[in-house]
């Protein structure tokens, strides 16, 4: 049976990992990672889904085996399951950080990896009464605070 968080995005979605499939690691939620997960979908995925159409997170929950497995912190949101990564086909991955900034009631925002256009992914986390901090992250400069379009 299909657990859906909110109306276009599901459990089974939200805890699929190709690392974890690969290696055999459980990537199962508590309940309580399951509820920040219902209100990461229900504030920030399903909003975004509403307005530009389908799209796919391609990094969700992470257990914490699968945490130490790709190299993650442990005390990472996606640990919690309140933080998701994703990109929407054909929109440009900065005007969609924007979009979100401007609209959505977000904990930490970062564009992550932003070359232009579709590079990079967007990383997303909702916490009741978060930090509404926005970041661009490269690999040659890390973290600097607000979205840049140059990285």
């Amino acid at each position: 049976m299909t657990h859906y968080l909110s109306p276009n995005f599901t459990l089974e979605e939200m805890v699929k990992s190709q690392t974890a499939e690969r290696k055999g690691i459980p990537n199962v939620p508590s309940q309580i990672h399951i509820e920040d997960m219902e209100a990461l979908c229900e504030k920030i995925l399903q909003p975004i889904r509403d307005e530009f159409g389908p799209f796919m997170v391609s990094s969700g929950y992470r257990s914490p085996e699968l945490c130490v497995a790709i190299g993650s912190s442990l005390d990472s949101q996606h640990a919690k399951g309140q933080a998701a990564d994703f990109e929407v086909p054909g929109i440009d991955n900065y005007d969609l950080a924007r979009w979100i900034e401007d609209n959505l009631d977000y904990d930490q925002l970062i564009l992550e990896c932003y070359t232009g256009g579709n590079s990079g992914w967007i990383h997303c986390s909702y916490v009741e009464h978060g930090r509404g901090e926005s970041l661009t992250y490269n690999r040659k400069d890390g973290y600097t605070h607000g979205l840049k379009k140059d990285g």
